[in-house]
């Protein structure tokens, strides 16, 4: 209701701020005015100098933006190659600036300086082959340095040698939430289909297959620092991306198929928290929600806990309606930490073996009951035919 009293009132605006123009148009009747519709030099001059107050507009915005939100940016990538991507990102950032301002000054000055005026004529020229050699090779160049560097990166992301010692754990995505899968002792893992899920198997691990007997599922993502980690990705339902931002990490997980990702973690969640950027961060984080408590608890609202920094596992694509809340902690342990953790978690195979024992019991119980009412339903029958043939004897 509010957002169509929103539009009558603007429509009525409009047709308001119209009707003054008719009105004004009304009262000039009689005076002398320009109707040719050709731009005058004094017209010029004011459209020349407010292309150049746009342009001081464009720059002041810019640098307001970079001293505004420029902190929000991410700050020290918590993973080996996330190095390697900040610098590939700063380095377009600085051409993307650069070549900004230099594009925009020339644009605005040269439409200020050729402005039209009676007293001059425009020259025109078919063409340059000087000005179409510097504004094609000079991009051409920087691109294709930068696509160069690109692919540098991107390869040494990517590249994961078949005889290198990695910690393999399946990323499983669906609507709307997280689960991995662990190699376990042999660090293969098992092969899975969608078709063979069932029970408290949501994966569809293949348990016929001998890898999967030592797969691990959990719902908390644990990985040590400093090991490599060759995540493969698995959708359920819809077109899904792993996206972990202190890690510079993202990949799709495309329904049908297995893609792939790795990195190597360089700070314990522990330890990325003491980092001087992150203490300030959380501290500023917890003053907000400090002070949004007392507005809450004024209005007989609930207390907002305070901010604890995790590393987590997001879903970069638009999923569905909750697709915002799609979200996996994530916490890097040290090596022996991990060994402790992983050590104490059941495979599987254990918690299927678990599961069919305590459905057994039941089944027992139901059989007990189903063959007592059999029993009693052949009684009552037998009862039944008893007393109609000592009727009919009777007679």
């Amino acid at each position: 209701m509010t957002s169509l009293l929103v539009i009558i009132v603007l429509v009525l605006l409009a047709v308001a701020l119209w009707q003054l123009t008719k009105i004004f148009d009304l009262t000039q009747v009689g005076s002398s005015s320009d109707d040719s519709q050709v731009a005058s030099d004094n017209d010029n001059n004011i459209q020349g100098y407010i292309m150049f107050g746009f342009l001081a507009f464009i720059y002041i915005f810019t640098i307001y933006g970079l001293l505004k939100w420029g902190g929000l940016a991410l700050h020290t990538p918590a993973s080996e190659h996330g190095l390697l991507v900040d610098s590939l990102m700063n380095i377009t950032w600085v051409l993307i600036f650069v070549v900004q301002f230099i594009t925009q000054g020339l644009l605005y000055w040269f439409s200020f300086k050729n402005r039209g005026n009676k007293d001059k004529k425009a020259l025109f020229f078919a063409d340059s082959n000087k000005l179409e050699a510097i504004w094609s090779i000079i991009p051409s160049v920087v691109l294709a340095c930068l696509i160069l560097y690109g692919l540098y990166a991107w390869n040494n992301i990517m590249f994961v040698d078949k005889d290198e010692d990695v910690i393999e754990i399946e990323l499983y995505a669906q609507q709307f939430k997280w689960t991995a899968r662990y190699a376990g002792q042999d660090n293969v893992l098992g092969k899975a289909n969608v078709r063979l899920i069932e029970g408290i198997n949501t994966l569809g691990v293949d348990m016929s297959d001998p890898n999967a007997q030592d797969d691990i599922i959990v719902s908390e993502l644990h990985i040590p620092k400093g090991k490599k980690i060759h995540f493969k990705m698995r959708s359920q339902d819809v077109l899904h991306s792993a996206y972990m931002p202190h890690f510079r990490a993202q990949m799709n997980c495309v329904p049908g198929m297995v893609t792939e990702f790795a990195f190597v973690p360089t700070y314990t969640t522990a330890e990325y928290r003491e980092l001087p950027f992150m203490i300030e961060k959380v501290a500023n984080i917890n003053k907000l929600r400090a002070e949004k408590s007392v507005e809450l608890v004024a209005k007989g609202g609930t207390a907002l806990d305070p901010y604890t920094f995790d590393y987590l596992l997001l879903c970069n694509k638009i999923c569905g309606a909750s697709h915002y809340n799609m979200q996996m902690k994530v916490i890097v342990d040290s090596p022996e930490d991990y060994k402790k953790w992983l050590s104490e978690k059941t495979t599987l195979a254990q918690d299927i073996k678990a599961a069919a024992a305590a459905e057994k019991p039941a089944e027992g119980v139901e059989a007990t009951k189903d063959s007592s009412v059999a029993k009693d339903t052949v009684k009552a029958v037998i009862d039944t035919v008893k007393a109609v043939v000592a009727k009919v004897a009777m007679k």
